[in-house]
């Protein structure tokens, strides 16, 4: 897939900016960080300092998922956010489109992950040697052929929504690595960060913040 990489360039989209913390909306097609090789060099990391040169990284999106990231602009920042996310202390919402009809409205999907590795990035369930990797969902509304969801990861595995997903049966729908057949006929991997709440580094209150889920 590297060969193909031509991320949208489209303008940097901040959420929020204060003395501590620097929130932006990611697009679809973008890598977090960069990858290995020039042609792999255009990420958000990148983008980002630009604009405010003394932004450092906290986490990761993947590279065809949208939606809100947070970046810390001091280094007490960085460790405070670095560690609720360690700890599991930010709450996450994503929405989603799966390939047919979610059912029930409401669940919880509790499969321990680990990555294929003769299939590596792809991640895949394992109940002897996975990690634990825990997600809640709630059905939005049903469409023809797909469901639209929120998610509630309560652990950050890799792939962790798109490997649950495709265990209950509805992949995310244009998951390159994940859906196949009719599943893949998506304009994009219909994966968004829409909210992330955390504590702010600078007194410990709680705030949130979102991204239009742009589907």
């Amino acid at each position: 897939m590297d060969d193909t990489y031509n991320p949208p360039q489209t303008p940097l989209s901040v959420i929020h900016a204060d003395h501590e913390v620097l929130l932006v909306d990611k697009p679809s097609g973008l890598l977090s960080v960069p990858g290995k090789g020039e042609h792999l060099s255009d990420c958000l990391i990148a983008r980002v300092q630009n604009a405010f040169p003394e932004a450092l990284l906290v986490h990761r999106l993947d590279r065809d998922t949208s939606g809100i990231m947070v970046f810390a602009l001091t280094a007490h920042a960085q460790r405070h956010l670095g560690l609720q996310f360690e700890k599991r202390m930010t709450q996450k919402t994503y929405v989603a489109h799966v390939h047919g009809h979610l059912e029930p409205r409401t669940g919880t999907v509790d499969l321990p992950l680990i990555v294929d590795w003769p299939n590596r990035p792809l991640q895949m369930v394992d109940h002897e040697n996975g990690k634990p990797a825990l997600t809640d969902w709630r059905v939005v509304r049903y469409g023809d052929t797909y469901t639209r969801v929120r998610m509630f990861p309560k652990t950050g595995r890799s792939h962790q929504l798109r490997v649950h997903m495709l265990a209950l049966g509805h992949p995310i729908l244009g998951d390159p690595f994940y859906a196949k057949g009719e599943a893949l006929n998506a304009p994009r991997l219909m994966l968004h960060a829409e909210k992330l709440k955390f504590r702010h580094p600078d007194g410990g209150i709680g705030v949130s913040y979102s991204a239009k889920c742009p589907f």
